[in-house]
């Protein structure tokens, strides 16, 4: 679960992560109230979206104007900005080019930036440990500076059964060549950011840019915080601060449905049981020249109405021309998934050519009730047989 800027800060500051004074606004005249509650002169308007780049990104409406966050030195020019921003839709390089419609705004403090850098937490699955990036390149993506500048990643490990302990932050803070009062704030910073990752079970935070100001304090200029999805549970204040309106509307159908599901660009619409197979698939569909336009995972216990859900959220993406099922059967069973794919096939009206590859249990029931359904299905035998007839069907159907 990703949540907004201004959310992140307020978690991180109770942990005591330095962050700028700030308000969250609605409307320009909130967002003016909230300027007039902070120091000034200087505030910042941030547009709050799901995305990355928003001061670089630009208005649908206005898109050789201002960016998505911008400073500002009067009253005046806080709401008008808030005006300009609050109802438009933003386009970023993470938003892709439909862009997502500026709902809330944060208005934040102005600071005396002295220098930018790069600082993030997240699990490393090669080692299985936490791992604490850091880097003088902030204000750049991450995967930019691994790419074109993997000597300027400095990391850290984590052992679990220690934790984050100061040689971790010393060796991160020099490496950032800090120096005097910055060390120690520095060592505070990423601390109390350990503490929040581990207790509110994160699956990364990352504060880009980490600034450092000239009064020699290490604050987070920006944060972005994900979180566990199995985990919130254990935090229903976290859990609220979901806003469903940032989120793919067929990704948050499919979690309604307990399924796994991520759109993708594509034009072969993939149901299968299983991360690693779904995985499989998709691989052995860009093999054969097409492009998956999902992964969706319909999960072990998979009833005749989750399948018919899945194929409803697959249907929906304009762009699939054909569906992939592919069901080894273990615990799900191959007569339910036919069941469910011949039930949805009716209550849906498949309109795009429909490939099948069942195997395992009951597999031969399930062909059976595939072949009697009187649709019309296409069967295969195996994955390398399934994966060509959907990209010849699409083909075909295109």
């Amino acid at each position: 679960m990703n949540i907004h800027e201004y959310q992140a800060k307020q978690l991180l500051a109770r942990y005591g992560v330095a962050v700028l004074k700030g308000g969250v606004a609605f409307t320009a005249d909130e967002a003016a109230k909230q300027a007039e509650s902070l120091s000034g002169p200087v505030w910042v308007v941030k547009s709050q979206i799901h995305a990355g780049g928003r001061g670089a990104g630009r208005f649908k409406d206005n898109p050789q104007g201002k960016g998505g966050v911008r400073i500002v030195r009067s009253l005046a020019d806080v709401k008008t900005s808030a005006a300009e921003m609050l109802g438009h839709v933003l386009v970023t390089r993470q938003t892709g080019p439909a862009g997502k419609e500026v709902k809330r705004l944060y208005i934040e403090d102005g600071c005396d930036i002295k220098r930018e850098l790069y600082l993030g937490l997240l699990l490393d699955r090669a080692n299985s440990r936490l791992t604490m990036m850091a880097s003088a390149e902030g204000g750049m993506e991450i995967e930019e500076v691994a790419a074109k500048h993997p000597e300027k990643i400095i990391k850290v490990a984590i052992d679990p059964a220690a934790g984050f302990m100061p040689y971790h932050a010393r060796k991160i803070a020099y490496g950032l060549k800090l120096e005097g009062k910055q060390v120690a704030s520095a060592i505070k910073f990423m601390t109390a950011m350990y503490k929040a990752f581990t207790d509110l079970d994160c699956s990364i935070v990352e504060i880009n840019p980490l600034v450092v100001t000239a009064a020699g304090e290490v604050v987070a200029l920006d944060a972005k915080m994900n979180f566990d999805d199995n985990a919130l549970f254990r935090h229903a204040d976290v859990a609220l601060l979901r806003d469903e309106s940032e989120e793919d509307p067929a990704e948050r159908e499919a979690a309604k449905n307990d399924l796994n599901y991520i759109r993708l660009d594509g034009t072969i619409g993939c149901m299968v049981n299983g991360a690693g197979l779904a995985m499989a698939t998709m691989d052995i569909i860009k093999l054969y020249g097409a492009t998956p336009a999902n992964f969706l995972d319909v999960g072990g216990g998979a009833t005749t109405e989750r399948v018919t859900a899945a194929f409803k959220i697959i249907l929906a993406d304009r762009n699939v021309e054909a569906i992939l099922v592919n069901i080894f059967g273990g615990i799900m069973r191959c007569d339910v998934i036919a069941e469910g794919v011949v039930a949805a096939a009716r209550e849906v009206k498949i309109h795009v050519p429909l490939v099948v590859r069942l195997e395992g249990t009951n597999v031969e029931q399930g062909k059976k009730i595939l072949g009697l359904s009187g649709l019309p299905i296409i069967s295969a035998d195996d994955l390398d047989d399934a994966a060509k007839k959907a990209v010849k069907a699409a083909k075909a159907a295109r």
